[in-house]
């Protein structure tokens, strides 16, 4: 049941992509936190990024049949990755505000409530995050929370060598993610580009104090933040990003040198730095994970 509000609050979609990789029960978890807002969404789009399981596909049609009249699935029949996957959904999104969450995480009951009221009091933002509680399914608890920086200008300035925002807690503007031409389809770090170019065409943007999505690591992200894959994009974005002028030399070189170390050590190292960092409440440097 929708909350009553002295502003009237504007109307939101929820995106989400899906691939075939995804454990039915984070799917199921992930879309009951967004359908049981405290402030309910319009509609939910679901993107099947290519051919899903069974189990996948039977729970994606349960919140079909039950949420008839606001949950829609776009299907993909061949996977096209994260990026192409959310351009499609962003077509399908008819609200004036999007929410992006993953397939795996959990909002808290008042995420959209909070972001939704964050846009009505301040209507010159065009994107709005919040802090992520993080959770270790290997440790199987609560390591930390991730923090960023909250005012437009630290957001700005952050996102010159790393993404300023939890990418599972973004919510945006429809008509301006639009006019910059949506996500970039690339492999890895395609949140991190479209964070920084909607900034650098004019995008205001906040981040809200306050961790309102939990999200899942495991083993296998931490192994992948250090892969030579993904050390590889990690750099070829933030050259990037430099290229259109957002960002210095420094911004690029300084950053890739931390991910080059990163790589080389064991990843026994990078998950006890990640840890130690966000056990201490410092900055949380990004953890690039497995998405569809």
């Amino acid at each position: 049941m929708a909350v009553k509000s002295d502003r009237m609050l504007p109307s939101y979609s929820v995106l989400m992509t899906v691939y075939e990789r995804e454990l039915p029960e984070n799917l199921n978890e992930s879309l009951d936190s967004m359908l049981m807002q405290s402030y309910p969404p319009e509609e939910v789009i679901l993107v099947y990024d290519g051919k899903l399981t069974n189990e996948l596909n039977i729970i994606a049609k349960s919140f079909e049949s039950e949420f008839r009249s606001l949950f829609h699935i776009v299907r993909i029949e061949e996977h096209v990755g994260a990026a192409a996957a959310l351009n499609e959904g962003i077509k399908a999104c008819t609200c004036p505000y999007i929410v992006r969450m993953d397939s795996d995480d959990v909002s808290y009951p008042d995420r959209c409530l909070k972001q939704m009221e964050m846009f009505a009091a301040r209507p010159e933002l065009d994107m709005v995050g919040t802090f992520a509680e993080v959770y270790d399914i290997t440790l199987d608890e609560t390591v930390g929370v991730k923090h960023m920086p909250t005012s437009h200008k630290k957001i700005k300035k952050y996102a010159r060598r790393r993404n300023p925002f939890c990418r599972q807690t973004l919510a945006f503007r429809r008509e301006k993610a639009v006019e910059v031409g949506g996500y970039a389809e690339l492999d890895e770090c395609e949140d991190y580009e479209f964070a920084a170019r909607m900034l650098a065409c004019g995008a205001k943007a906040k981040n809200i104090p306050e961790p309102l999505v939990r999200y899942r690591i495991s083993e296998a992200d931490y192994k992948k933040r250090k892969s030579f894959k993904s050390t590889r994009e990690f750099i070829s974005v933030r050259r990037m990003i430099h290229r259109s002028g957002f960002s210095s030399a420094a911004d690029v070189i300084i950053p890739s040198a931390m991910q080059l170390m990163l790589c080389i050590l064991p990843w026994r190292f990078t998950r006890r730095f990640y840890t130690r960092m966000r056990r201490k409440g410092r900055k949380y440097v990004r953890i690039s994970r497995t998405k569809s």
